[in-house]
């Protein structure tokens, strides 16, 4: 078998074997469902606003939106984290020494963070479909593009966690590099509200990251054809939505991989020692 197919396979079974021994945790279980609960409290808080103009209430318009923030925050940050983390307790450098390891690593990291959003989702959609009515689609198709859509956001995003990863120096400045950015991202792009009222500058600088696009394109997929004029410029743009969305993923991947190769070069013991020895002053 080639030695990168086989690594890539040993990084999916690892992916797979976290996420099923992090649905068993404790921990793990408070942290989806604390997650999904907190975005259900913030629908719950506008049930009873309707869109200007037509007959949809907030949560159903916002549900969308604010599945595509969970997305989003949890691609990028998830495995910047990581990346973060065991760079500096020296799983990366274990990984790094087996042919091929790098890939099955990264394959397995990737593989994890994408299944984690599930089980925030389904809170987030089964507790929006019993409190909520017409918040969920029930058309076959549009869950097809709905799936779709986020299989792209998926792929335009996780390239971003491993550039963030790759960058910081620190654990701790993923919250300055990773969070805090796409935390602003979300409240230009229309995940919070209407953009109507920001500056033309703004939206149009929104309309350059992938969680606009994502958001644009769930929103499509969740809502009838009403929902608009809620959109900029009222129409739907979904050819443009799915370009940029692809584009992203191309474009990430390469400085991607670049930039997690390096990282991955200069670790050492003593960078991994130097790395344990500054987490511990932190701490204390």
């Amino acid at each position: 078998m080639n030695a990168r197919v086989h690594a890539i396979r040993i990084g999916l079974a690892r992916g797979w074997h976290e996420f099923v021994v992090g649905l068993r945790s404790p921990q793990d279980q408070g942290f989806y469902v604390f997650f999904g609960l907190g975005a259900l409290g913030l629908l719950w808080l506008s049930r009873d606003d309707v869109l200007e103009g037509t007959s949809l209430t907030v949560p159903q318009v916002a549900l969308p939106s604010l599945l595509a923030g969970i997305i989003v925050f949890s691609i990028l940050v998830g495995p910047a984290y990581a990346l973060a983390l065991e760079r500096e307790d020296g799983t990366l450098l274990r990984s790094r020494m087996a042919p091929y390891g790098l890939h099955g690593y990264l394959t397995g990291l990737g593989l994890l963070n994408v299944l984690g959003i599930v089980p925030v989702a389904v809170v987030v959609l089964g507790g929006s479909a019993i409190l909520f009515d017409g918040a969920v689609p029930t058309d076959p198709a549009r869950w097809v593009v709905a799936i779709g859509a986020i299989l792209l956001g998926v792929l335009a995003t996780l390239p971003l966690g491993f550039v963030v990863g790759s960058l910081v120096r620190k654990i701790q400045q993923v919250t300055t590099w990773g969070m805090l950015p796409i935390v602003a991202l979300a409240w230009i792009s229309g995940i919070f509200g209407s953009m109507e009222a920001l500056w033309p500058w703004v939206r149009t600088l929104a309309q350059l990251f992938p969680l606009y696009w994502l958001a644009h394109l769930l929103r499509y997929a969740f809502l009838p054809e009403a929902a608009v004029v809620g959109e900029l410029g009222g129409v739907w743009r979904l050819g443009l939505g799915v370009t940029a969305l692809i584009v992203w993923s191309v474009i990430g991947t390469v400085p991607a991989t670049l930039l997690v190769r390096r990282m991955a070069r200069r670790q050492s013991g003593a960078a991994v020692a130097q790395a344990r020895d500054q987490a511990a002053q932190f701490v204390r």
